[in-house]
């Protein structure tokens, strides 16, 4: 076909290795975002001081969009269909993590600032902790549509995997993952627009240090429910 898929609706290797292209090209350009977000002519020694400062918010922002590229690097190597619809989700994914760097950006500033007892840049982004609410609120939430889109993606490439092949339960996997982080990105938000954020303010952030402990309790109950199939 002259759009560059098989009469079946899936994309021929070289249109599959293009749409990856594109999504790594997408994520280096958020990371750009990332960067002149919060950037500004250096003018003297004192703004290259201050520009240094930032690099730790930075880092920060910049470790969580490689963790949605990388995912998206894992979907790919399951050997996914490259139909229309995971072009779709890809391209939902691009736009989503495109949206998603300026609050991303705003908060790790704002969250480092605090940490470091304002040691770093980021006093004055946020001037009340009704502001501090609505932007943990709107970053849950994005972090929540990110995951969301990863659980369709994960679940679109084990519906294309033989029941045998190893790699549908890794998808399974991701997938289950991915949906662990979209409920704590709500959780998270969910918070962020309560009553409790003037007395806890760090309460919508310590809610994702869950993750961790919830993927652990996924592998303990995989690594059970293997020995059970072996004992079998």
């Amino acid at each position: 076909m002259g759009d560059g898929t098989t009469a079946g609706g899936r994309f021929t290797p070289a249109e599959a290795q293009r749409l990856d292209a594109f999504v790594d090209a997408a994520f280096a350009f958020a990371v750009s975002l990332l960067i002149i977000a919060g950037g500004e002519p250096l003018r003297s020694f004192d703004d290259l001081v201050h520009a240094l400062m930032r690099i730790p918010a930075f880092l920060a922002g910049f470790a969580l969009i490689i963790l949605f590229w990388l995912a998206h690097r894992s979907w790919s190597s399951l050997g996914p269909r490259r139909d229309r619809m995971a072009t779709l989700l890809s391209l939902a994914v691009v736009f989503s993590v495109l949206v998603f760097v300026f609050p991303l950006r705003l908060l790790t500033e704002t969250a480092l600032h605090f940490m470091t007892g304002g040691l770093l840049p980021g006093g004055g982004l946020i001037e009340s902790f009704g502001q501090l609410g609505w932007i943990y609120a709107i970053y849950g939430f994005g972090f929540s549509i990110l995951s969301v889109l990863y659980v369709l993606l994960f679940r679109h490439a084990r519906a294309g995997l033989a029941v045998d092949d190893p790699r549908r339960q890794a998808a399974s996997a991701w997938a289950r993952t991915w949906a662990l982080a979209a409920v704590t990105g709500v959780v998270s938000g969910g918070f962020a627009l309560s009553p409790v954020v003037p007395a806890a303010p760090w309460l919508p952030g310590v809610v994702y240090w869950t993750m961790p402990i919830g993927i652990w309790i996924f592998a303990v109950m995989d690594r059970r429910r293997m020995r059970r199939l072996e004992a079998g």
